[in-house]
Protein backbone atom coordinates (compact mmCIF):
# COMPACT_ATOMS: atom_id res chain seq x y z
CA UNK A 1 0.00 0.00 0.00
CA UNK A 2 2.95 2.34 0.65
CA UNK A 3 3.99 2.43 -3.02
CA UNK A 4 -0.19 3.18 -4.32
CA UNK A 5 -0.11 6.09 -1.83
CA UNK A 6 2.94 8.57 -3.16
CA UNK A 7 1.24 8.42 -6.82
CA UNK A 8 -2.26 9.39 -5.83
CA UNK A 9 -0.91 12.30 -4.31
CA UNK A 10 1.51 12.81 -7.19
CA UNK A 11 -1.71 12.88 -8.89
CA UNK A 12 -3.82 15.35 -6.41
CA UNK A 13 -1.08 17.55 -6.63
CA UNK A 14 -0.72 17.97 -10.82
CA UNK A 15 -2.69 21.06 -12.05
CA UNK A 16 -4.22 21.23 -15.60
CA UNK A 17 -1.70 23.00 -17.81
CA UNK A 18 -3.60 26.34 -20.11
CA UNK A 19 -5.05 25.41 -22.92
CA UNK A 20 -3.98 28.12 -25.02
CA UNK A 21 -0.91 30.18 -24.78
CA UNK A 22 -2.40 33.13 -26.52
CA UNK A 23 0.88 35.59 -26.53
CA UNK A 24 3.03 32.58 -27.96
CA UNK A 25 0.55 32.07 -30.75
CA UNK A 26 -0.45 35.69 -31.48
CA UNK A 27 3.71 35.65 -31.90
CA UNK A 28 3.54 33.20 -34.65
CA UNK A 29 0.61 34.20 -36.58
CA UNK A 30 2.55 37.80 -36.52
CA UNK A 31 5.53 36.09 -37.50
CA UNK A 32 4.51 34.47 -40.06
CA UNK A 33 2.34 37.08 -41.66
CA UNK A 34 5.87 39.09 -41.59
CA UNK A 35 7.29 36.37 -43.02
CA UNK A 36 4.96 36.00 -46.13
CA UNK A 37 4.95 39.71 -46.49
CA UNK A 38 8.55 40.16 -46.97
CA UNK A 39 8.59 36.86 -49.44
CA UNK A 40 6.00 38.78 -51.86
CA UNK A 41 7.91 42.29 -51.22
CA UNK A 42 10.77 40.56 -52.33
CA UNK A 43 9.08 38.32 -55.86
CA UNK A 44 7.84 42.28 -56.25
CA UNK A 45 11.21 43.97 -56.31
CA UNK A 46 12.75 40.80 -58.59
CA UNK A 47 9.76 41.32 -61.08
CA UNK A 48 10.37 45.51 -61.20
CA UNK A 49 14.26 44.62 -61.34
CA UNK A 50 13.38 42.52 -64.66
CA UNK A 51 11.38 44.81 -66.36
CA UNK A 52 14.27 47.05 -65.85
CA UNK A 53 16.76 44.73 -67.28
CA UNK A 54 14.55 44.71 -69.88
CA UNK A 55 13.90 48.57 -70.79
CA UNK A 56 15.33 48.24 -74.07
CA UNK A 57 12.77 46.18 -75.57
CA UNK A 58 10.83 48.79 -77.57
CA UNK A 59 7.52 49.06 -77.27
CA UNK A 60 4.43 46.80 -78.41
CA UNK A 61 3.21 47.77 -82.08
CA UNK A 62 -0.64 48.37 -82.52
CA UNK A 63 -2.47 46.48 -84.65
CA UNK A 64 -3.31 48.24 -88.32
CA UNK A 65 -6.63 50.47 -88.72
CA UNK A 66 -7.62 47.96 -91.63
CA UNK A 67 -6.00 44.42 -90.69
CA UNK A 68 -7.65 42.75 -93.04
CA UNK A 69 -10.38 39.48 -93.30
CA UNK A 70 -9.59 37.04 -90.06
CA UNK A 71 -8.05 33.89 -91.38
CA UNK A 72 -8.27 32.20 -87.83
CA UNK A 73 -9.82 32.94 -84.63
CA UNK A 74 -8.75 31.63 -81.07
CA UNK A 75 -10.08 32.03 -77.74
CA UNK A 76 -8.23 30.98 -74.70
CA UNK A 77 -4.64 31.91 -72.76
CA UNK A 78 -2.17 33.82 -72.93
CA UNK A 79 1.02 32.08 -70.80
CA UNK A 80 3.23 34.78 -71.26
CA UNK A 81 6.58 35.44 -73.44
CA UNK A 82 9.98 34.50 -73.24
CA UNK A 83 13.34 34.83 -74.82
CA UNK A 84 13.16 32.61 -77.76
CA UNK A 85 14.63 28.66 -76.88
CA UNK A 86 14.73 29.84 -73.37
CA UNK A 87 11.24 28.84 -72.13
CA UNK A 88 12.04 30.08 -68.08
CA UNK A 89 13.62 33.49 -69.56
CA UNK A 90 10.13 35.15 -68.75
CA UNK A 91 10.07 38.82 -70.75
CA UNK A 92 8.09 41.63 -68.47
CA UNK A 93 8.61 43.96 -70.06
CA UNK A 94 5.21 46.63 -71.57
CA UNK A 95 3.33 43.48 -69.85
CA UNK A 96 4.35 40.43 -71.72
CA UNK A 97 4.70 38.63 -68.48
CA UNK A 98 1.28 39.19 -67.57
CA UNK A 99 -0.95 35.80 -67.74
CA UNK A 100 -4.18 36.68 -69.03
CA UNK A 101 -7.20 35.52 -71.49
CA UNK A 102 -6.45 36.26 -75.15
CA UNK A 103 -8.62 36.43 -78.56
CA UNK A 104 -5.88 36.16 -81.45
CA UNK A 105 -7.10 37.11 -84.45
CA UNK A 106 -5.12 35.98 -87.58
CA UNK A 107 -5.33 38.00 -90.76
CA UNK A 108 -3.04 38.84 -93.69
CA UNK A 109 -1.00 42.15 -91.57
CA UNK A 110 0.05 39.63 -88.80
CA UNK A 111 -1.32 37.84 -85.53
CA UNK A 112 -3.08 40.38 -83.24
CA UNK A 113 -3.31 40.01 -79.66
CA UNK A 114 -6.51 40.64 -77.60
CA UNK A 115 -5.85 40.75 -74.01
CA UNK A 116 -8.47 41.71 -71.34
CA UNK A 117 -6.99 43.22 -68.45
CA UNK A 118 -3.63 43.41 -69.86
CA UNK A 119 -1.71 45.70 -73.16
CA UNK A 120 -2.77 44.27 -76.45
CA UNK A 121 -0.12 43.68 -78.78
CA UNK A 122 0.14 42.85 -82.63
CA UNK A 123 2.97 40.99 -84.25
CA UNK A 124 3.25 41.70 -87.82
CA UNK A 125 3.39 39.25 -90.59
CA UNK A 126 7.01 40.05 -91.63
CA UNK A 127 8.11 39.65 -87.54
CA UNK A 128 6.33 36.02 -87.35
CA UNK A 129 9.48 33.35 -87.43
CA UNK A 130 7.66 30.11 -86.84
CA UNK A 131 4.68 28.25 -84.87
CA UNK A 132 5.38 24.94 -83.37
CA UNK A 133 3.08 22.88 -80.37
CA UNK A 134 5.46 22.87 -77.28
CA UNK A 135 5.12 21.53 -73.83
CA UNK A 136 5.89 24.39 -71.48
CA UNK A 137 6.75 28.13 -71.31
CA UNK A 138 7.83 30.49 -68.30
CA UNK A 139 6.77 28.10 -65.59
CA UNK A 140 3.60 26.57 -67.12
CA UNK A 141 4.16 23.20 -68.15
CA UNK A 142 1.22 21.53 -69.79
CA UNK A 143 1.22 17.33 -71.79
CA UNK A 144 2.86 17.64 -74.87
CA UNK A 145 1.42 19.99 -77.29
CA UNK A 146 -0.70 21.67 -75.22
CA UNK A 147 0.95 25.14 -76.01
CA UNK A 148 0.74 27.09 -79.10
CA UNK A 149 4.32 28.76 -78.85
CA UNK A 150 4.75 31.52 -81.87
CA UNK A 151 8.23 33.13 -82.22
CA UNK A 152 8.18 36.76 -82.96
CA UNK A 153 10.98 38.96 -83.96
CA UNK A 154 10.38 42.30 -82.02
CA UNK A 155 13.84 45.21 -82.23
CA UNK A 156 16.82 42.56 -82.04
CA UNK A 157 15.20 40.10 -79.92
CA UNK A 158 13.28 36.79 -80.66
CA UNK A 159 10.57 36.28 -78.53
CA UNK A 160 8.20 32.97 -78.02
CA UNK A 161 5.03 33.92 -76.81
CA UNK A 162 2.45 31.09 -75.38
CA UNK A 163 -1.19 30.43 -75.78
CA UNK A 164 -3.33 27.45 -75.07
CA UNK A 165 -7.07 27.77 -76.87
CA UNK A 166 -10.10 26.91 -74.97
CA UNK A 167 -10.26 24.17 -77.45
CA UNK A 168 -6.92 22.25 -78.10
CA UNK A 169 -7.68 20.42 -81.61
CA UNK A 170 -7.38 23.98 -82.73
CA UNK A 171 -3.94 24.18 -81.98
CA UNK A 172 -2.54 22.45 -85.69
CA UNK A 173 -4.57 24.14 -88.00
CA UNK A 174 -2.88 27.19 -85.92
CA UNK A 175 1.01 25.94 -86.69
CA UNK A 176 -0.19 25.02 -90.04
CA UNK A 177 -1.75 28.08 -91.18
CA UNK A 178 0.93 30.68 -89.06
CA UNK A 179 3.76 28.57 -90.89
CA UNK A 180 2.57 28.94 -94.56
CA UNK A 181 1.52 31.96 -93.91
CA UNK A 182 6.16 32.56 -92.71
CA UNK A 183 7.21 30.62 -95.12
CA UNK A 184 4.67 32.72 -98.11
CA UNK A 185 6.57 35.66 -96.75
CA UNK A 186 9.97 34.21 -96.58
CA UNK A 187 9.80 33.43 -100.35
CA UNK A 188 8.38 36.94 -101.28
CA UNK A 189 10.93 38.40 -99.75
CA UNK A 190 13.35 36.36 -101.14
CA UNK A 191 12.00 37.52 -104.62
Amino acid sequence: MTSVAPVILLAAEKESAEVTDWAARVGWVVGLGLFVALVYWLMREGWKWRGTLQSDLPALPAAPDEPGAAKLVLSGRYHGSTTAGQWLDRIVAHGLGTRSRVELTLTGAGLDVVRPGAADFFVPVAALREARLDKGIAGKVLTEGGLLVVTWAHGDRLIDSGFRSDHAAEHNEWVETLNDMINKTETEGAR
